[in-house]
């Protein structure tokens, strides 16, 4: 395992902060490790832009540092490049299947497959959403980033 991609809709709440996220995790689980983390959307809505402001906050008051990441839109070269390309909600999911080659088609998983808690769902996106809805999407990206980040060590390690 050398790289993960998460993808949302316009990269700026959901995607940059799981990043950081997992980041983090792996940094505090295997330091140095070399596992290249990266964020996209599936839409340029807000391209060039950083995070939401919300969802800086967000991040912070939980130990994440994302206000210097900058939305970008998947590209084809990500679906080949990234070994796990991962979506926030199932219609990141299927927009991510439309564009992708066969071959890349394997790799496109929803995160929280890897959650315990919330094991199946999706991160609902908490863009135009108060506080709690930011608290809410970060509770599930840090359980689903909690089972990733084992599984991406563990293959590291080897």
């Amino acid at each position: 395992m050398r790289s993960v991609l998460f993808v949302c809709t316009a990269n700026i709440c959901r995607s940059p902060t799981a990043e950081g996220v997992l980041r983090k995790m792996v940094a505090e689980r295997m330091p140095g490790a070399k596992i290249e983390i990266d964020s996209a959307g599936t839409h340029d809505y807000h391209e060039g832009a950083s995070p939401f402001h919300m969802a800086i906050e967000a991040a912070r008051k939980r130990g994440y540092g994302i206000e210097h990441l900058v939305a970008r839109r998947v590209s084809s070269g990500d679906l080949d490049h990234f070994d796990m390309i991962l979506g926030m909600d199932r219609a990141n999911i299927m927009h991510l299947r439309t564009i992708s080659p066969t071959r890349c088609k394997p790799k496109i998983e929803l995160l929280l497959e890897y959650g315990d808690k919330y094991h199946g769902k999706d991160v609902p996106d908490p863009y135009g959403g108060n506080e709690a809805a930011f608290d809410l999407a970060i509770d599930m990206i840090e359980d689903g980033c909690t089972g990733l980040a084992e599984l991406v060590t563990h293959l590291a390690a080897r």
